[in-house]
């Protein structure tokens, strides 16, 4: 075997490792992407549950002033 085809087959086998890298990553954006997409959709319904709370405090703390005043 020649130093040119050890070479070849150093580069091939780093090339495989890079092919290999990518599709890892890859997988691993899609996978982040996803847990992103869930969290954000989470997080939304979690601002909405808040909110809706607000709501209700500020109403019984309303309702509380005006049993107050009576």
């Amino acid at each position: 075997m020649s130093a040119d085809d050890t070479e070849l087959r150093a580069l091939e086998r780093y090339v495989d490792e890079l092919i290999h890298c990518v599709a890892r990553l890859r997988e691993e954006n899609r996978s982040l992407r996803e847990s992103q997409a869930m969290l954000n959709t989470e997080r939304a319904r979690l601002i909405e549950k808040t909110e809706e709370a607000r709501g209700r405090v500020e109403a019984m703390i309303a309702r509380l002033k005006s049993m107050e005043q009576n």
